[in-house]
Parts: structure tokens; C-alpha cells; sequence
């Protein structure tokens, strides 16, 4: 199976092929944090990966995107950008959690406590979720406060995300429980997950874990002609 895998989710720009064929291949483009023009750098990505594995969009069996937790306006990029190819070519859609990448990436597969996929929030905040040492969900995403989180973490609990050093300073969990402070998913790992994941329940539908800042403007309105 060849899978075309996109992340725009948080501070990443990144795409990827991945051929789990005779040999599994990957080739990634990453590495571009999001900002103005974000959109067209990743359909530059996007060729890149697919010129360096001389895949035609026909030979993709399906697409993988990144459905947060993230930024708005990133989200709505790659799950467009995933959705019009999925629609254009007749290929399943996957979405991936960015939380379950990065536990992915973490997970060090040693039976031992869970891990802590922590990213930054507003205020005292993060957006977590917690896996087992081996990367499988072991709970719920949601938004949290740290002094819940200091209430209800399991003992010998270890951390990964960018989040991970206020957690620690905060609940005084010593820095060597800190498995990664990367504040994105590696774009491998995205592809990966998407490879193994069930179309039928891995839907490309954002993870929206607070509603917007934004409100929409009821006054003032300037009516049509």
C-alpha cells in the first residue's frame, strides 16, 4: 500500500510517501513551520515527495492527514488540501491525531507506566491525552488544567510534547521521565499510524478540543443591495 501523508497541524509544514511494499520506503519534506503562504508551500511538498518516489496521484491508495490538536487555520489547510485529493482521485481519507504521532515517536515499548502526550495550551492549560508505553491510547483527549493533572496522573507517569517541562516542573516529576519535548509529530510516524488505521473509523474530521477564540460578528452587518 502507498500512502501520501500531510501534516499542517501545528508548528510543522511536512509531507510524506510511504511504500510498505517489499521494502517499506518513506521519503519526507518537512521542516517549514506554518505562516503566510503555508497553503503553497505544501503543494510544493507535496510534489517533492511524490517526484522523488515517482508516484503518480493514481498509485496513492489512500491519503493521511493530521486532524489536531492544532491551530485552526493550519488544520483547515491539510484537511483540505487531503479531502480534494481523496474526492479528485476516488481514495479513502484517514485522519491522525497529532497526540497519537507523537506518542508513536515517543512510545518506548518497555511495558513500563504510561506515557503523557502533553501539548502547550492557553494559560495553564495542554491539550493531552495518555498512552500506554507502547503508544495505545489509554484514555480520552481533552484539555486540562495542570492542577488536574496533578490530582489524577498516575504514579510514575512519563511525558512527551511540547508541554512536557511545565508539566514536569509543575507535578515535580524529574526531568528523566521527559521522553520528548517536540512541539509536532515526526511526518513518518503520521504516515505510518494512517497505514494501519480503519477508513471506517478514522474519519478526516478536525479534533477540536475548545471552541475558537473568535465569535461571529451579529452587529453591525452590512446588508446586501
Amino acid at each position: 500500500m502507498r500512502v501520501l501523508a500531510i501534516d499542517t497541524a501545528l508548528a510543522n509544514c511536512a509531507a510524506a510517501v510511504l511504500d510498505n511494499g517489499a521494502a517499506t520506503t518513506c521519503y519526507e519534506a518537512c521542516g517549514e513551520e506554518i505562516g503566510r503562504g503555508h497553503a503553497e508551500r505544501l503543494m510544493v511538498m507535496i510534489g517533492e515527495v511524490m517526484a522523488e518516489t515517482s508516484t503518480a496521484f493514481v498509485d496513492l491508495d489512500r491519503i493521511v492527514v493530521t486532524i489536531g490538536p492544532g491551530s485552526f487555520t493550519g488544520l483547515r489547510v491539510g484537511l483540505s488540501v487531503a479531502r480534494g485529493f481523496g474526492l479528485v482521485l476516488g481514495k479513502p481519507v484517514v485522519g491522525v491525531t497529532t497526540l497519537a504521532a507523537i506518542a508513536r515517536q515517543a512510545a518506548p515499548h518497555d511495558g513500563g507506566p504510561s506515557v503523557l502526550v502533553a501539548l502547550t495550551g492557553k494559560a495553564d492549560e495542554v491539550y493531552c491525552q495518555e498512552f500506554t508505553s507502547f503508544g495505545a491510547p489509554a484514555g480520552e483527549a481533552g484539555v486540562r488544567s495542570l492542577k488536574d493533572l496533578a490530582a489524577t496522573l498516575p504514579e510514575g507517569i512519563r511525558l512527551a510534547g511540547s508541554a512536557a517541562d511545565s508539566v514536569a516542573e509543575t507535578l515535580a516529576i524529574p526531568g528523566e521521565r521527559i521522553l520528548s519535548r517536540s512541539g509536532f509529530p515526526a511526518i513518518r510516524e503520521v504516515a505510518e499510524l494512517g497505514l494501519d488505521a480503519d477508513p471506517a473509523r478514522s474519519s478526516p474530521s478536525p479534533l477540536y478540543l475548545r471552541p475558537p477564540d473568535a465569535t461571529p460578528q451579529t452587529k453591525g452587518r452590512i446588508e446586501r443591495q
